[in-house]
């Protein structure tokens, strides 16, 4: 196995176990995050997401919902990719998801990942996590926003209290 491909292997078993702190030091400090509800720059944003995500699943109520699959994982000395599957309540309704991911990325020369790239199907997410709302606007480009929006304002809320 590729040392990029045991990195990402340590990466998605590490959040599969919700060790926050493993997911960070797998990243670069400049690296970049993307996805439908976060884009982010360097270690400490990204690690603080996946700290304040850690967080919110491993609460009482929640965390007998989490369970994450992964596979797929392919890389080589640029790049890699990734398949995974969450199963959580989405803390903001409390409705149960089960959310299908592809991740791409590519590494440092010294193995770490400097951009992280996931896609998932916004809508079917939407619906999921939102109920009626996503049924109806989860198709729109308005409801992403409000999305990227408000999971930005919770993230610099949870980084400014020291989370």
């Amino acid at each position: 196995m590729h040392p990029n491909a045991q990195t990402l292997q340590r990466f998605y078993t590490a959040f599969a176990q919700l060790d926050h702190a493993t997911m960070a030091a797998c990243y670069a400090p400049h690296a970049t995050f993307d996805d439908e509800a976060f884009s982010l720059k360097g270690r400490d944003e990204v690690g603080g997401m996946w700290r304040m995500l850690c967080t919110a699943t491993k609460k009482p109520g929640a965390a007998e919902h989490w369970k994450l699959e992964f596979s797929g994982i392919e890389a080589d000395a640029t790049g890699g990719k990734a398949h995974w599957e969450a199963h959580y309540l989405f803390s903001a309704t409390g409705r149960q998801v089960h959310n299908i991911i592809d991740g791409t990325f590519t590494f440092t020369p010294d193995g770490l990942i400097a951009t992280h790239r996931d896609r998932f199907n916004f809508w079917r997410w939407s619906r999921q996590a939102l109920g009626l709302p996503g049924v109806l606007l989860g198709w729109s480009p308005s409801l992403k926003r409000k999305v990227r929006s408000t999971a930005a304002g919770n993230l610099k809320r949870f980084l400014a209290q020291g989370g």
